[in-house]
């Protein structure tokens, strides 16, 4: 791994690394105050004010699992790469590396310590590579919860996301036609099959929305297949890109803006 270029704001940075064969890919370090893991009662992750938390309250490490996506979501800037490989479990490992052995926190400081494969790549698409690294990276931290983001690749096994690996679902649109636009990999499962998935995780499963535009939110299509015994509604905001903005995806309707 190569390190290139990072870039900071005020809860923790992103970093660019290439792998040593010149595939690009993405770290991020982050953090939040403790009780915004408390989002689901809350019914809100937004900060109370303008107390940003550290490392020793909810620490995140986000990593890529590919370089680069064939997914190729409408408003993501992976997608803008031309090439794209798995990346090995060794690759995947060693970003968490990067972060932590490099860190003037610990780990075991923290109060949460999250792993989320959720930069670039689509894991189940890479899902061996994935598996081996959440192995070894419990066997370094133990107190580690691994959070996994997916479109619903057809056939996955999900058997496996227990205890303290949590599953989020990239839907995007209730409108199956839409959400083919926003998602154009053709080989995922339908939203009736999403609904469908159940987990042995310790958190319930995330149901991940990108809102564009109003006719992607359904709340009869949400009450008929997302059981709430055992998926979290999550609401995202578009982060204007290269991408979003030539699929003429300025915002969407979550529009949250703050004072710098």
């Amino acid at each position: 791994m190569k390190y290139k270029n990072r870039k900071e704001f005020k809860n923790g940075c992103i970093y660019l690394y290439e792998t040593n064969d010149g595939y690009p890919f993405e770290i991020t370090d982050t953090f939040l105050p403790y009780y915004t893991k408390n989002a689901i009662n809350q019914r809100t992750n937004a900060l109370i004010d303008d107390h940003l938390g550290s490392r020793h309250e909810r620490w995140m490490v986000g990593v890529s699992t590919m370089s680069g996506c064939p997914v190729k979501c409408k408003f993501c800037a992976t997608g803008k790469l031309k090439r794209c490989r798995n990346l090995s479990f060794s690759e995947i490992v060693g970003q968490v590396l990067s972060v932590t052995v490099n860190s003037d926190y610990s780990v075991s400081d923290s109060k949460e310590f999250k792993i989320n494969y959720t930069r670039m790549g689509e894991p189940f698409l890479n899902i061996n590579n994935v598996k081996t690294a959440i192995d070894e990276l419990s066997y370094m931290y133990p107190e580690a919860h691994h959070y996994i983001s997916t479109i619903g690749i057809k056939d996955s096994d999900f058997s496996w996301i227990k205890d303290d690996i949590t599953l989020q679902i990239s839907l995007h649109s209730f409108n199956e036609k839409r959400r083919n636009w926003l998602i154009p990999y053709k080989n995922k499962m339908s939203i009736e099959e999403l609904g469908q998935i159940r987990t042995k995780s310790n958190l319930k499963t995330t149901l991940n929305l990108t809102l564009v535009d109003e006719e992607d939110f359904d709340i009869n299509i949400l009450k008929e297949y997302f059981d709430p015994r055992y998926f979290f509604i999550k609401l995202s905001p578009i982060n204007q890109n290269i991408i979003s903005k030539k699929n003429k995806i300025e915002k969407g309707i979550i529009n949250y803006e703050r004072n710098n």
